[in-house]
């Protein structure tokens, strides 16, 4: 009797993993930012988003909600920790609140984006966050603040920085009808140069009885590291689930394994263990050979069932000026369903005011 009920059991299980897969639609999608771009300063400017969007035959955006230290909307979870609200460019105005029942109103899924994720700023050493949290800082060998590209980190691995994320999201998630959340390739990340705190080396040491060697890279000590953040994906996966089972997580990684060779995305495993919905890896390459290259490689990373769970992301601007060539775009969408990727999500948004056609 145990071993039918076992089987049955298992039967049920294999079934509703096989809807699931069957319920997940392919993503043809945009990141809308609030960098170079205007889509979010208006009413106005939201409405001719996400009309723009659905008239080129988007099904989804991922719009941001998190970007350098503030929220893109009013945030008491934010204004508690340092006293900001929202950021002042939307004074006075919600431009998520706008955004999400604009885009429903078109049939859009919103998602909300936490781009800057475990990121506290860009180009400012000397953020409010530094001042009021000085702790949560991450730090080189050297001992230095984490920064890496301009960017300045938190320690990803610090309880109290977990905290506060998880918090945002809950928030996030609890304010807006949102279809998804989604972390990108700071979330969950840290730079692999990073774990030379007080609180990480103390961990690790209590955890293997090692002392953190001198190469941020070396293997057991950078797969422990990426392990911490495994952790935190999965656990606030679980939160999101808990708190809006209908709501989806998405990543948006680097290219594995640059990606945990740099910022200890280990994200295959995020797929493996079944917390990620979606994974939309960042396929950021300006030539075509590159780029099927690429392709060639994240297929060979994949079981063939998750195909249609993940979705390249394809460059198509930059606020430098870069425009793809609407026969380059083309090439790539082509090249992706040769080789079983089922849908795209494009960065960013300003590109389909320039082009003509997609689908």
């Amino acid at each position: 009797m145990n071993v039918k009920i076992a089987l049955l059991l298992s039967f049920i299980f294999l079934m509703h993993e096989s809807n699931a897969q069957k319920n997940i639609s392919a993503i043809r999608g945009t990141w809308i930012t609030n960098v170079a771009s205007d889509a979010l300063l208006s009413e106005d400017n939201i409405k001719a988003t996400v009309k723009l969007c659905k008239q080129k035959g988007l099904n989804n955006i991922f719009v941001v909600v998190w970007n350098g230290g503030v929220t893109m909307y009013p945030s008491k979870v934010v204004e508690s920790y340092i006293g900001i609200q929202q950021d002042s460019i939307y004074k006075g105005f919600d431009p998520i609140a706008c955004i999400v029942k604009e885009g429903h109103k078109v049939g859009l899924k919103v998602h909300a984006w936490f781009e800057f994720g475990f990121s506290y700023a860009y180009k400012d050493s000397n953020s409010v966050w530094l001042q009021k949290f000085p702790h949560w800082i991450g730090r080189n060998v050297k001992k230095e603040p984490l920064q890496k590209n301009s960017f300045y980190w938190w320690n990803a691995m610090h309880p109290e920085v977990q905290n506060f994320i998880n918090k945002l999201v809950v928030e996030t998630i609890t304010k807006y009808k949102f279809d998804g959340i989604q972390g990108d390739d700071r979330l969950p990340a840290m730079p692999a140069e990073g774990g030379y705190d007080d609180y990480t080396l103390a961990l690790y040491k209590k955890e293997t009885g090692l002392q953190a060697p001198a190469d941020c890279r070396e293997s057991k000590w950078l797969q422990w590291k990426a392990n911490q953040l495994n952790k935190f994906g999965k656990n606030l996966y679980q939160l999101v689930k808990k708190n809006k089972p209908s709501c989806t997580v998405s990543w948006s990684p680097s290219i594995y394994p640059w990606s945990k060779e740099q910022y200890l995305q280990d994200w295959p495993t995020w797929l493996n263990e079944g917390y990620a919905d979606y994974i939309l890896p960042q396929c950021y390459r300006y030539d075509l050979k590159s780029y099927e290259n690429l392709l060639k490689e994240l297929k060979k990373q994949l079981k063939p069932t998750q195909l249609k769970k993940v979705f390249p992301g394809v460059l198509t601007s930059l606020g430098d000026g870069y425009l793809i060539k609407e026969d380059l775009l083309q090439q790539k969408i082509a090249l992706n369903r040769k080789y079983g990727f089922e849908g795209e999500c494009f960065f960013y948004f300003e590109f389909l005011k320039k082009i003509n056609h997609i689908y």
